[in-house]
């Protein structure tokens, strides 16, 4: 039987890291396919944007310095693209409402009533919009928008915000994360938490976790 693992990525739809890393994510999917178990999870670094800015950047320029060192940040990533005015234009309140419209899709996904790969279809759309459109992903026009742009059927979505289910999913995930000690965006947990990554890794050193798992012996669990 092929050996797979499962890999617990926790990140914030705000944060730049997450944003520039989310291509190694992907080479991840399309590298290792169904050896692997990507389980996205979130952790709520900007869950208070005006707190967040305010006591970080109010020294620093506020909303404008952080606008530049983001695209500072951006501009040493060819593949992603950046808004001259992002964070300036359009600037949110909060990445919980977007974490909430992801919890909804994916439960959606697990039950069936979205196609395979929406969670992260929709994620990706999300980040684009705010990163490289300079759109509030805190607003739910805008959310909902986001959703038919991404191709997604917005009634399974919309059910599962309206009942509940989608914030408790969203709750799961903060407790998971305090649990598990998770205070940056990108996490990525392996191994039942005997290894994670934090921040701005390169693939490849990614990929080497991941095939040091999947080749390994299994019961060798350490070398003491």
């Amino acid at each position: 039987m092929t050996q797979s693992i499962t890999v617990h990525h926790y990140s914030d739809l705000l944060c730049v890291w997450a944003y520039v890393s989310d291509i190694r994510v992907r080479e991840l999917q399309a590298a290792f396919g169904d050896r692997i178990e990507l389980d996205f999870r979130f952790v709520p670094v900007f869950g208070d944007v005006p707190r967040k800015l305010a006591d970080g950047w109010g020294h620093r320029g506020g909303v404008a310095g952080y606008s530049q060192h983001v695209i500072g940040v951006i501009g040493q990533f060819p593949h992603a693209e950046v808004h001259p005015e992002v964070w300036v234009r359009g600037t949110p309140q909060s990445s919980y409402p977007g974490h909430l419209y992801l919890s909804a899709v994916a439960l959606a996904e697990a039950d069936g009533e979205l196609a395979p790969g929406s969670y992260a279809q929709l994620a990706w759309r999300l980040r684009t919009a705010f990163f490289a459109e300079a759109q509030d992903i805190s607003a739910a026009d805008v959310l909902r928008d986001q959703v038919g742009r991404a191709g997604l059927d917005p009634a399974p979505v919309e059910r599962r915000i309206a009942s509940g289910a989608a914030y408790a999913r969203l709750a799961a995930d903060i407790r998971m994360a305090q649990e598990q000690n998770v205070r940056s965006s990108p996490t990525l947990i392996f191994n039942e938490d005997r290894q994670r990554l934090t921040g701005n890794v390169g693939y490849r050193i990614i990929e080497a976790n991941v095939r040091e798992l999947l080749e390994r012996p299994a019961a060798q669990h350490s070398w003491c």
